[in-house]
């Protein structure tokens, strides 16, 4: 019985310790630059920055397998995997198209341009200029499945219709945890509007 309560209190201090990292890690990430143009009650209307992102098509089925093909491929190429061994720092959120095709992007850090960035080691790996935009996103927070991502979709068409506001059917699921990360998770649903509605 003692081990037994010494292996719990050994777990136990080991999930702290990792919950405590996370949440200092999340202090040091950058994040996707956005402004608040206004503010409904179930979503918000954004505005999004230029950026340039690193990104994998990755091939289409539940959301838990093409997200770990997807996160593992772009990981691999900022933690080292590309033609000079360099590391990019982790960027937030994750995004990942919802539709037929999938993608997985990381924003790249502000401080790299496109020339500059190093070559990744597999071929399968574009970078995307993203231009400025503006989003409708809804919130939802635990950990993302196709049920959630469906039903947060749905709950967002419907609040923009009742507002009659204009989407371009472009919908992304935004992840802004690592998998480890237990408290205070955070997932958004966000879909580009015109730019004028």
């Amino acid at each position: 019985m003692k081990i037994l309560v010494i292996i719990c209190g050994i777990l136990l201090a080991g999930f702290i310790g990792i919950q405590l990292f996370a949440l200092k890690s999340q202090h040091n990430i950058e994040i996707y630059p956005y402004k608040v143009v206004e503010q409904y009650d179930s979503f918000e209307i954004r505005r999004y920055e230029a950026r340039l992102f690193s990104a994998v098509k990755i091939s289409s089925g539940d959301y838990k397998s093409a997200s770990g093909q997807g996160f593992s491929v772009l990981a691999r190429y900022i933690f080292g995997g590309n033609d000079r061994n360099e590391k990019i720092a982790m960027t937030s959120p994750v995004a990942m198209t919802i539709g037929d095709s999938m993608t997985m992007r990381f924003m790249i850090p502000k401080k790299w341009n496109k020339a500059q960035l190093p070559k990744p080691n597999q071929n399968n790996i574009n970078f995307v200029e993203e231009p400025e935009k503006l989003v409708a996103a809804i919130q939802f927070k635990g950990w993302a499945s196709d049920k959630k991502i469906k039903r947060y979709k749905k709950l967002l068409k419907t609040a923009l219709k009742s507002e009659s506001i204009p989407h371009l059917n472009k919908f992304e699921l935004y992840g802004y945890n690592a998998p480890y990360e237990v408290f205070n998770r955070r997932n958004e649903i966000i879909v580009e509007l015109e730019q004028k509605f």
